[in-house]
């Protein structure tokens, strides 16, 4: 008789899926699932129960949900259901998400306790070297996942790894307002950060924590947690298009991601708090083109959401964002090490300060 092992799956904006299971010679055997999803019609479930024995334990999420979907769709052709099945709140790559987390392939927020670090006054490249060096050292075992703010003082606009440089930043314009530009290691698009402008943070997680979830679901899977901290401050915001989140008086905060070789997901997060409009679309190029593609005339009637919305200084809200945060999960408070302040301080001299890295994509 196997050992009985349980995996839950709470689905972003959705439900909870349940998985109680045993293996036997590496095979799943007597899996049950549950939760407080809709299903029709009933004789489903067992279908879906079935379709999971045997299963080698070593299938992805992948494999799982379409060995799900192939018996659900036999049974129905077989007419066994009668009617055509409706799942709501779920789907079959759901319940092979909470199947992996039974077998401990793939992990839920509360089984990692993220530390707090709070380095301080960096230059943006250091802060770029650092979300690198702690992806890094998470993927080589000698971290575990992290969260911190940036915080800055000297301007600069921070692009996408992928972004032509002469295409987003007028070159002229950021030398005269002494604006920095730096490529991250993450997609994405540029931000415009000033000091105070905005709030920008990274989480540094192992991958089993988005384990089989397209790039699409894990940005959801992310920032759920920010929309609970958003609506604690007033404003009641919800995901918009990929990596958006936006609120009734426009787009908030955009995110973006690096996946490390070894096991290391790099989230962050940029969310404008109170830009100064006009000298951002003289720096950047691309900000331009999506103000006159909208017809809008004056750029500041799209920033500061967060500050007009919020009335609170910024410090206020990131202190609630970290009360949040700490209050969803476990968190302790932590520090650098010496040698990963001295790694991220070596990085940035040597990639993100390079021209090299920076006009990588001319």
């Amino acid at each position: 008789m196997s050992e009985r092992r349980h995996g839950e799956y709470k689905v972003p904006g959705g439900k909870l899926v349940a998985v109680d299971l045993g293996v036997v010679d590496d095979r799943l055997v007597d899996v049950q699932v549950s939760g407080d999803f809709f299903l029709d019609p009933d004789e489903a479930l067992p279908v879906i129960d079935r379709a999971l024995g045997g299963v080698p334990i070593a299938a992805g999420v992948s494999e799982l949900a379409a060995r799900i979907d192939a018996d659900l769709a036999r049974a129905g052709a077989e007419g066994i259901l009668g009617v055509p099945v409706t799942m709501v709140g779920f789907d079959a790559h759901a319940v092979a998400i909470a199947v992996r987390r039974a077998l401990g392939l793939s992990t839920g927020w509360q089984d990692h306790t993220f530390t707090y670090l709070d380095p301080g006054v960096l230059d943006p490249a250091e802060h770029a070297a650092l979300d690198e060096v702690l992806a890094r050292e998470l993927a080589a075992g000698r971290r575990g996942p992290t969260f911190r703010f940036w915080e800055w003082q000297n301007p600069a606009v921070v692009i996408g790894s992928f972004q032509s440089l002469r295409n987003e930043v007028d070159a002229e314009a950021a030398e005269r307002y002494g604006v920095q530009v730096v490529r991250r290691v993450s997609g994405g698009g540029a931000m415009f950060m000033e000091a105070g402008n905005c709030i920008t943070f990274s989480l540094v997680v192992p991958a089993t924590l988005v384990d089989g979830m397209s790039y699409e679901a894990s940005y959801a899977f992310l920032d759920e947690w920010v929309l609970t901290a958003l609506g604690r401050v007033g404003v009641q915001a919800h995901y918009a298009g990929l990596n958006d989140i936006a609120s009734p008086a426009g787009k908030i905060a955009g995110a973006a991601q690096k996946r490390f070789v070894g096991g290391a997901v790099l989230h962050h997060v940029t969310m404008a708090y109170d830009i100064d409009a006009d000298k951002m679309l003289q720096v950047l190029r691309i900000g331009r083109e999506k103000l006159s593609d909208k017809g809008t005339k004056s750029a500041n009637k799209r920033v500061d959401p967060v500050r007009s919305q919020t009335h609170l200084p910024r410090a206020d809200v990131m202190s609630s964002f970290l009360a949040t945060f700490r209050e969803l999960y476990r968190v302790q408070d932590g520090t650098l090490t010496d040698a990963e302040l001295a790694e991220a301080t070596e990085l940035a001299r040597t990639k993100f300060l390079s021209p090299e890295w920076t006009a990588r994509v001319p």
